[in-house]
């Protein structure tokens, strides 16, 4: 078993419940854990053997290009195509922040995490 990480996905996207965010967008930030085995890769030095992370980094931002009211929903959607993508994962986590989010305070980011 083994874990593959893609930390830090910088996005521009439209996500929010706000009609403002549609029009003006903000920064966000994705991290992705794929556990899986590992074993194969390890020993064969064989792409084909593990998950290529630069196809998770093209899934990530594929989705992220959806527009969606609620992070949460940008999630599970990233965790259905990465599911669908490779049939060796075990389970995903997602982690999605949205980056200075408009709220009536200072908050660094909003996030959501699924794991599936």
């Amino acid at each position: 078993m083994g874990i593959i990480r893609v930390t830090g996905i910088s996005v521009y996207a439209h996500h929010g419940c706000l009609d403002e965010e549609a029009v003006i967008g903000s920064e966000y930030r994705i991290d992705v854990s794929l556990h899986c085995d590992l074993t194969a890769a390890a020993h064969s030095d064989d792409l084909t053997q593990t998950i290529d992370y630069v196809r998770v980094h093209e899934i990530v931002r594929d989705e992220m290009k959806v527009r969606a009211k609620l992070l949460e929903h940008v999630g599970q959607r990233i965790i259905n195509a990465l599911k669908a993508e490779f049939e060796a994962l075990d389970s995903v986590t997602v982690r999605v922040a949205k980056l200075n989010p408009p709220i009536n305070g200072i908050a660094k980011d909003v996030s959501i995490e699924l794991t599936a």
